[in-house]
């Protein structure tokens, strides 16, 4: 199954490691400094035009990708399942 991130970028489900809401997790100097080091490394694909509202990691082939999304995690989680029950 696939979800949709935002503009033109999906991602398989099976692939997603964690979803996260970006305004309570950027609290943490933890994961801050965890997305400036994905940033530095490359390993950061913006999503979208405006301010993003969550980030999503992804595992695919032991590389971690980090997209950031405009869509809630709430509306991420309910786009999942939606298409389980679809």
């Amino acid at each position: 199954m696939y979800l949709h991130l935002g503009q033109d970028t999906i991602v398989m489900t099976d692939r997603i490691l964690g979803v996260f809401d970006l305004d309570n997790t950027t609290v943490s100097k933890h994961t801050r400094d965890y997305l400036g080091r994905a940033q530095r490394e490359g390993r950061v694909i913006d999503v979208t035009y405006e301010l993003p509202k969550s980030f999503i990691v992804c595992e695919n082939d032991g590389i971690e990708k980090i997209y950031l999304s405009q869509m809630s995690p709430a509306t991420l989680l309910r786009r999942v399942r939606e298409d389980n029950v679809g």
